[in-house]
């Protein structure tokens, strides 16, 4: 179980050349950016991938386009493999960092038994959620990181529910860090990065991930719907630090979210109420900015 050599600045493929990801897909981009902060930290990894896009369009053993040590896990079990993973790791005092990279089916719902279970014994790896808000892999099924009105093959006239606040959940564990990323916002999203790569314990990031083919947007849309997204309201970008002293890194413009929709294919002007949404994002970006300021970093 020996660690890999820390990734180089000049060769910083975490994931290489082969690998079947979609045109646009923001999973490619959060690999990349992650490659790029190993790299900056000279740190090295293994990853612990249950069953998601990230495990199958790497290829099949004994290929595989990942630069480092791989372990495909079930869908519900990657945060436990992970922690086993890690203990041998600290007890070997062997360095690199175990980092679990999952999508939202196995963190939301499927994997969150188990995500809970390593976040409330502050195991010491680093969990990375690309939310995609499918189950982008088997068909595009309806998960609980689906947005309320979105069409998925389960839900083919909108979803009913509002999208699971999971990082609400994961502070709730008091963790020691749990922050949001957008691609959108590079310099934030490599410095929370840094940042949980220079602590111990049960790390959460929650990374905004389009699908194209999920979402039915154009592949070149792909960073400006995060960048809306962001500028609205829809996705905040913050840190909590030990589930208590919050900070908004990316302050929203006031932008409208109206174009976020109209962009992706799998919304219909009737299964969304923008003046609701439009309320929604100004509450979440509220209550955020409140307790930043009563709890701050």
């Amino acid at each position: 179980m020996n660690a890999t050599a820390p990734l180089q600045k000049s060769d910083s493929c975490l994931l290489r050349p082969g690998n079947t990801n979609c045109g646009g897909c923001g999973m490619s981009v959060g690999l990349t950016m992650l490659g790029r902060a190993l790299a900056e930290a000279n740190d090295s990894c293994s990853l612990v991938i249950p069953a998601c896009c990230g495990i199958v369009t790497a290829g099949a053993f004994p290929t595989t386009s990942y630069g480092v040590p791989t372990i495909a896990a079930t869908f519900a079990s990657s945060p436990a493999v992970a922690s086993g993973y890690a203990s041998v790791r600290d007890l070997n005092d062997e360095p690199g960092q175990v980092i679990c990279w999952a999508g939202d089916g196995g963190t939301y719902d499927i994997g969150l038994a188990t995500l809970s279970g390593a976040a409330e014994r502050n195991e010491n790896i680093i969990y990375i959620c690309y939310d995609n808000e499918i189950y982008g892999n088997t068909g595009g099924q309806r998960s609980s990181a689906t947005p309320i009105g979105a069409r998925t093959t389960t839900t083919p006239t909108g979803k009913s529910e509002a999208k699971k606040n999971i990082m609400a959940i994961m502070t709730a564990h008091g963790i020691p860090y749990a922050a949001t990323l957008s691609m959108a916002h590079p310099e934030d999203f490599s410095r929370k990065l840094a940042t949980a790569l220079s602590m111990t314990g049960m790390r959460f990031l929650l990374m905004h991930s389009p699908c194209p083919t999920g979402w039915k947007s154009e592949p070149e849309d792909t960073v400006e719907l995060v960048r809306i997204a962001v500028a609205s309201g829809l996705f905040p970008v913050y840190e909590v630090f030990d589930g208590a002293r919050y900070r908004v890194t990316v302050e929203p413009d006031g932008s409208d979210p109206a174009e976020y929709f109209h962009r992706q294919r799998r919304f219909k002007d009737e299964d969304i109420d923008l003046d609701a949404t439009r309320r929604s994002c100004v509450d979440r970006i509220h209550r955020l900015r409140m307790l930043a300021r009563e709890y701050p970093v």
